[in-house]
């Protein structure tokens, strides 16, 4: 008996293997599927890319947007006030859903968003979202304040490529420095491929859960626009822009959600689309400057004004943009674009010719043009600017108080790289005040030995 438990056992053994074996001797229709990219983006039912975005006003008010398949055709959140524990649960309300379908170019789904309004000024709030069945986790986000108050934010110039291998780290490094930030600033090219629906999912991968907790206030870049399918001279907006942020309509007619202005706790961020329509956005700016009750004003666009790479200028922009952003004081300009780091002093009209920088009472906006992604450029270092930089990742950190600013650019290890103060005065002129880090500037080795090619 026992000589025949033995031999079962063993013939059992090579039953097994013989079994796992198989798919590597190629047995047609036994072939593992390879699993994709396209594949892994997929939407399910389960709700995935929760971002928050505003509408309106960030005291009273906040948009939610998430993403699944085109299964779930009737969504909602549920919020509540945050508590100590688990009890708020039951006291969580609903809020339906608009849904909007989304062609990509690897399949469909749907995006839902919400708008919580008639919120408490200076509370903490948790949600969810999802269709009754299939929900996400519960998140926090805390509801601005009525009136000035500090605060901190982070801001990113170009994220586009590698996003998940090695934009993530970047992000998450910021968000290790600055826990509390209250909200994120993208000046354009989040992506490289307008359309691309993987690149999306690196996006949000990238910045995994904290989008469901920290609002972003997203500028489109020129990667954020196609060509149009039926005007092959034409270019258009990202079709997932729209789905996937919720943002203000107050803008021209035609670039809502892509120029808009948010108040925040005393300051107004303005951001313009510079992609198009570049005069109408001149005029409207005017209009949204010239009624400003905000201590400071930061605008936030994606082709620099003053540029940082080699051989790129932006001319255009200057003419019609400088003038409304030196008559109304904007204090702070971030930019994207170039792949470099660059970042001026107090800069009073066109000082590209001459690179004078200003202060006192004539006062001028500073303007910043960095990186946080790993496409690089050559630096232009146009004499207006005091600290550049090449080849290196950076992210920013943006403390605001009533009467100051502090500014701070990290590398992608965490380290200081840049950092000033703007003081503003009883004149409502600012005073910079240069804190850059006792470090030499981050510049590529000069090319030489290089024969001329006759």
């Amino acid at each position: 008996m026992k000589s025949l438990w033995f031999r079962l056992s063993q013939l059992s053994v090579a039953i097994i293997c013989l079994t796992i074996a198989l798919p590597a001797f190629g047995h047609e229709g036994h072939e593992h599927e390879p699993y994709t990219d396209a594949k892994a983006a997929q939407a399910t039912p389960v709700p995935d890319r929760v971002i928050l975005t505003w509408i309106g006003d960030p005291a009273v008010s906040q948009a939610v947007t998430w993403r699944t398949d085109v299964s779930v055709t009737a969504s909602k959140a549920q919020i509540a006030v945050a508590e100590d524990g688990p009890l708020f649960a039951a006291k969580a309300v609903d809020v339906p859903a608009t849904t909007q379908h989304l062609q990509t170019d690897i399949g469909e789904c749907h995006c839902h968003t919400v708008e919580f309004t008639d919120l408490q000024p200076k509370t903490k709030y948790v949600y969810r979202v999802g269709d009754g069945g299939h929900w996400s986790e519960w998140f926090h986000f805390s509801t601005a304040s009525a009136q000035p108050e500090p605060f901190s934010f982070v801001y990113f110039g170009d994220a586009q490529n590698d996003l998940k291998s090695m934009w993530s780290r970047v992000f998450r490094e910021a968000y290790s420095d600055a826990p509390k930030a209250r909200f994120i600033v993208h000046a354009g090219d989040l992506i490289n491929s307008a359309n691309r629906d993987i690149e999306w999912g690196e996006w949000f991968y990238a910045a995994g859960w904290v989008n469901g907790m920290v609002p972003s206030i997203p500028s489109p870049g020129n990667h954020e626009y196609a060509k149009d399918p039926a005007d092959e001279n034409k270019r258009t907006i990202s079709n997932n822009w729209r789905p996937q942020f919720a943002l203000p309509q107050h803008g021209p007619a035609g670039l809502e959600e892509s120029v808009y202005w948010i108040d925040y706790q005393g300051v107004r961020i303005v951001s313009l689309n510079s992609n198009e329509r570049h005069e109408e956005q001149a005029a409207w700016l005017a209009g949204v400057l010239s009624h400003n009750p905000n201590n400071w004003t930061v605008l936030t666009y994606h082709h620099p004004m003053y540029s940082g790479a080699k051989d790129r200028d932006n001319a255009h922009l200057r003419q019609l943009w400088q003038p409304v952003i030196d008559k109304y004081g904007v204090d702070l300009v971030l930019q994207g674009h170039d792949h470099t780091y660059a970042r001026s002093g107090q800069v009073l009209g066109d000082n590209v010719p001459t690179g004078v920088n200003y202060f006192g009472e004539n006062g001028g906006a500073v303007y910043v043009v960095s990186v946080s992604g790993p496409k690089m450029y050559d630096n232009g270092k146009l004499p207006v600017m005091k600290r550049v930089a090449e080849d290196t990742q950076l992210y920013q950190i943006i403390h605001v108080d009533r009467n100051t600013i502090r500014y701070e650019a990290r590398t992608a290890k965490g380290d200081l790289y840049d950092a000033f103060r703007l003081v503003k005065q009883p004149s409502g002129k600012n005073e910079l005040i240069e804190e850059v880090p006792d470090r030499p500037e981050n510049l590529r080795a000069p090319v030489t030995g290089v024969a001329e090619e006759k």
